[in-house]
């Protein structure tokens, strides 16, 4: 997808009317899909607003379809995205400000990410009051969103690969222009990481006593040993060289269209090294079998990539950080177990099976801890 099928007025999303704030599906009137759709074109008038769907996860997901008297160039079908009306999620999503730190995502860098997301159509945040995202239904252009649940090919995984290596290339060395984006590795990113830090012991007793039927005794003390030392560890998963990543690629989070994969959920973005998005996708989106077999050419297929866009980077070194990153899928996947509400459960329990890859890689000796 791309900022093409509606001629969106970027500008405009930084004034937008607090009034499109919304906390709950009830709130999608026709009155407030009119004020979106005036940001662009004053002169199509919304009729009505049908709900599709609703999902209540980390945050509310809503479809809708809108109509309305204007050109098929405008969507019909659009996302919506609320604070979540599940307490837990909400606690623990409010304090980092994930649903705002995507408002920014789309408002700020979107436009210039080389990866395929939704067109946004409304994305305003108001303290006090909370954040709404509105996209373009990638549907209604043909595209498929993906399940936590689904199991990539090896082809399927390349593609994802390329498109992630695009992206770090893109903002290389990130770093040394942390300025132009504070919110991706200021305060608030500092807070996220603490409040992880000081709820990584319980949640992750939590969470393995409700996966303890396929996580192995092994793998449960060395990842409460981990937890217990997660400060150390997460220092010494950021010294690599820093990126824009997603930091939160499961298969849930892709769309496919034209058999091209696309970006959805960028609440966790932040400066990162680019290895940790592909240790986070090939623990969690391949079966343990395909990953075995495969995960060695696709890190070099990443390296080669890089390369070419004039990034050297020494595959034995990558192979190292990337046995060290995968801690990350694992512990978030149990720790979404633990907080519950988040992902259907049969799916997080897939994807725990699936990031015990920290066990094939003994990642957990990869960390100084």
């Amino acid at each position: 997808m791309s900022l093409l099928h509606w001629n969106i007025n970027l500008e405009n999303l930084h004034t937008m009317s607090h009034a499109l704030v919304v906390s709950h599906p009830g709130h999608l009137t026709k009155q407030w899909a009119q004020r979106i759709v005036n940001q662009n074109d004053a002169r199509v008038v919304v009729s009505k607003v049908n709900p599709i769907s609703v999902d209540i996860g980390t945050t509310t997901r809503v479809r809708i379809e809108v109509e309305h008297d204007g050109p098929t160039t405008i969507p019909r079908f659009w996302f919506v995205k609320m604070p979540s009306l599940a307490w837990r999620a909400r606690v623990i999503t409010a304090l980092p400000r994930l649903l705002s730190t995507e408002v920014r995502f789309y408002r700020e860098i979107a436009p210039v990410v080389p990866i395929s997301k939704p067109d946004v159509l409304a994305a305003t945040s108001r303290l006090g009051c909370g954040s709404t995202l509105v996209l373009s239904d990638v549907t209604e252009f043909g595209a498929k969103p993906g399940l936590p649940s689904d199991a990539l090919t090896v082809s399927q995984a390349e593609l994802v690969v390329e498109q992630l290596a695009h992206l770090h290339a893109r903002f290389w060395r990130v770093s040394n222009n942390v300025a132009h984006y504070p919110w991706m590795s200021g305060p608030t990113r500092r807070l996220e990481d603490h409040l992880g830090t000081a709820l990584a012991v319980p949640l992750m007793k939590q969470g393995l006593q409700r996966s303890r039927s396929i996580v192995s005794n092994s793998l449960q003390r060395s990842a409460l040993r981990y937890a217990s030392h997660r400060r150390r560890a997460m220092y010494f998963l950021t010294q690599g060289p820093q990126t824009v990543v997603h930091h939160d690629c499961h298969p849930g989070n892709l769309f496919w269209q034209h058999s091209r994969p696309g970006l959805l959920d960028w609440q966790l973005v932040r400066t990162g090294e680019g290895v940790s998005d592909i240790a986070y996708f090939l623990a969690t989106a391949l079966t343990p079998e395909v990953r075995r077999r495969h995960e060695l050419e696709l890190l070099e297929k990443y390296v080669a990539i890089l390369a070419n866009r004039g990034i050297g980077v020494e595959l034995n070194i990558l192979i190292e950080r990337y046995r060290a990153h995968l801690v990350y899928p694992f512990e978030a996947m149990v720790v979404t177990l633990a907080v519950g509400g988040m992902m259907a459960n049969e799916d997080n329990l897939e994807l725990i099976r699936r990031a015990a890859a920290v066990e094939d890689l003994d990642a957990f000796t990869a960390l100084p801890i």
